[in-house]
């Protein structure tokens, strides 16, 4: 019984996962993480490792006293400056807020409710026309838009009823495509703040050359190397899955146009053949 009852925990989360996700994301998702934490432990640890050992080099110069290490992110934090870390956080919660609203809005369930299509599609059989334009007009989501705007039309006839739907498919799929520009917005940004930084820090690891009278230490020029190295780690960090999730979206996009204006389609088809109906 145990045996059983974790077997259909398993699966009723699993059901329930495949209808908040699209079953192909649910792949890339995981593979995602895994790569993360993977990649987590590789950053971890080298930088560790080459510290430890840089420790030790140190201690057999100087006598056998070890210099305090320092930790990854104290490392990075200390390289950015305080600048860029403001930047480069604002940054991040911008890009993981629009993600999770893009990957929660670009949902079947959200653009073309399957409850709607049966509501209206039943409305219709039963001649209830005007029952039909008001639970589209009050259902907010891309079908019920679109259908609303065909109903609304109806009475000049069929064909200015598939313009106006026309005409709302443009206006929702151009207020989703503004919705997901912010994430291509954030994959722009990232890299050329790192870019920025890169040569700020160049600048910085210059001018100490320049200003000092004897052959700086490498110690003193480390300060702008690493500036210039981390902001554009950071910048391509933030901007890789950035650019991806934006072709993600852009192709969801496509698709919920096409399955939107083929089901609109269908349901409005019982009026093809009306000249004018009062909706």
């Amino acid at each position: 019984m145990l045996v059983g009852s974790c077997d259909r925990d398993h699966r009723g989360g699993r059901s329930w996962l495949a209808g908040l996700l699209p079953a192909g994301l649910i792949r890339i998702l995981l593979v995602a993480c895994l790569t993360v934490s993977w990649g987590a432990d590789l950053i971890t640890v080298a930088p560790t490792v080459a510290m430890a050992q840089g420790a030790d080099e140190v201690a057999a110069d100087d006598g056998g006293e070890e210099p305090a290490g320092k930790s990854y992110l104290t490392f990075l934090f200390e390289a950015l400056g305080w600048k860029y870390v403001v930047v480069f956080l604002l940054l991040s919660f911008g890009l993981v807020a629009l993600l999770v609203m893009c990957f929660m809005q670009f949902r079947r369930p959200v653009i073309m409710p399957a409850e709607l299509s049966q509501e209206f599609e039943q409305m219709l059989d039963e001649k209830k026309y005007q029952e039909a334009y008001e639970l589209a007009k009050a259902d907010e989501s891309y079908l019920g838009s679109v259908l609303a705007a065909g109903m609304g039309k109806l009475q000049s006839g069929y064909p200015a009823a598939v313009e106006a739907m026309q005409a709302a498919e443009s206006e929702q799929a151009m207020t989703l495509e503004h919705k997901i520009s912010y994430v291509s917005l954030v994959g722009a940004l990232a890299p050329m703040f790192g870019l920025l930084g890169t040569v700020d820090g160049m600048v910085a690891a210059f001018m100490k050359i320049a200003q000092s009278t004897t052959t700086p230490k490498p110690n003193e020029l480390a300060q702008g190397i690493s500036q210039a190295l981390v902001t554009t780690l950071i910048g391509l960090w933030l901007a890789i899955p950035a650019i991806a999730c934006y072709a993600i979206f852009k192709n969801w996009l496509q698709r919920f146009n096409t399955d939107v204006d083929d089901e609109a389609m269908r349901l409005m088809a019982k009026f093809q053949n009306i000249g004018k109906k009062s909706a």
